[in-house]
């Protein structure tokens, strides 16, 4: 790699933080200094109920070259806020060496940013660098239902559950991203859905600068399913092999109690048939419904969906530069 300072641009979804976002911004500064980043700021503000104040935005920063925030038309998710974001930056600013994916409150630690870029100019920015969660700082039940959800996903996806949006992406893959349908849904899945290069890094899960969380379970729970979502196809094919080993599995069963009973060589319960027969047709709807599932899908691949890179101005309100500001 070039013995230049690496040019960063960090893309941050905010809805409402803008307190915790402003120490972010500080951190940041701080890390961007330390490392000799050649760093900028967009924060993509998802619909929140008040702009950013600019007067605390602007500054002055010691090593941030830029900030601004691109104000989307309405409320979409951190999600698709992620997705407009990536997209914008790829169609209307000038290239940089990696784009940092961060959430806004701090949780995602500036501190924590060297590791993931070092590892992208470690591999020579070839693949994208997810934080990989050593260890979370969430409550109990919080941590239950986490383990539940990554054991689900497991199951549905044949795919392990070990990354969020804290991930450091080089330029080259922005090109590849915002022609990935699945960027709608679920930022880190897209990533995995299109195959794209990867590799994680062990971080620790960081705590909330300011205020508290505006994620509730329902919230939550979509989320999680949006991820899920994004392997439909891989999730009904599981599903109906699954079940249709079920039905047949259920059917020998069945078929060998019948033999038995009729040829005298063993006095199989009436219960036992009965019990095959139910499952037998539960696993035989099963069927029916995974193959219409899996069919829907593979069929919605002939028709048009959002294309992050055709279809992001649609959402964008507008953007503002907050440092350094306009002469």
């Amino acid at each position: 790699m070039s013995s230049s300072p690496l040019r960063v641009v960090f893309a941050i979804p905010i809805l409402d933080d803008w307190t915790a976002a402003l120490g972010l911004l500080q951190r940041l500064d701080t890390v961007a200094g330390e490392r000799g980043y050649d760093a900028s700021v967009l924060f993509v503000d998802d619909g929140s109920s008040a702009a950013a104040p600019a007067n605390e935005f602007a500054g002055p920063w010691r090593a941030l070259r830029e900030v601004e925030v691109l104000r989307l038309a309405r409320n979409l998710g951190h999600q698709r806020a992620i997705a407009i974001g990536l997209t914008f930056l790829h169609q209307e600013r000038p290239p940089r060496d990696a784009v940092v994916v961060m959430d806004g409150d701090g949780e995602d630690r500036p501190e924590d940013v060297p590791l993931l870029l070092d590892e992208l100019e470690r591999l020579g920015r070839a693949k994208v660098v997810f934080a990989e969660r050593a260890r979370r700082s969430e409550g109990v039940l919080f941590r239950g239902f986490y383990q539940l959800y990554r054991a689900l996903h497991l199951l549905l996806t044949g795919i392990s559950v070990r990354v969020g949006n804290f991930s450091a992406m080089p330029w080259s893959a922005l090109g590849s991203f915002v022609v990935v349908a699945e960027a709608w849904n679920h930022y880190a899945a897209a990533v995995f859905k299109a195959r794209l290069p990867r590799t994680l890094v062990p971080i620790a899960r960081g705590t909330r600068i300011a205020g508290t969380s505006s994620m509730n379970f329902v919230a939550l729970a979509m989320h999680g399913l949006s991820a899920i979502s994004v392997f439909g196809d891989v999730v009904g094919v599981r599903l109906l092999v699954a079940s249709s080993a079920g039905l047949a599995t259920f059917v020998a069963l069945f078929a060998a109690g019948l033999a038995a009973r009729s040829g005298g060589a063993l006095v199989v319960p009436d219960w036992v048939l009965t019990w095959c027969l139910v499952s037998i047709l539960l696993c035989l709807q099963l069927v029916i419904l995974a193959f219409v599932i899996t069919f829907s899908i593979l069929s919605a691949r002939n028709t048009l969906s959002f294309l992050p890179s055709r279809d992001y101005a649609y959402f964008v309100s507008g953007a503002v530069r907050v440092f350094p500001r306009s002469a």
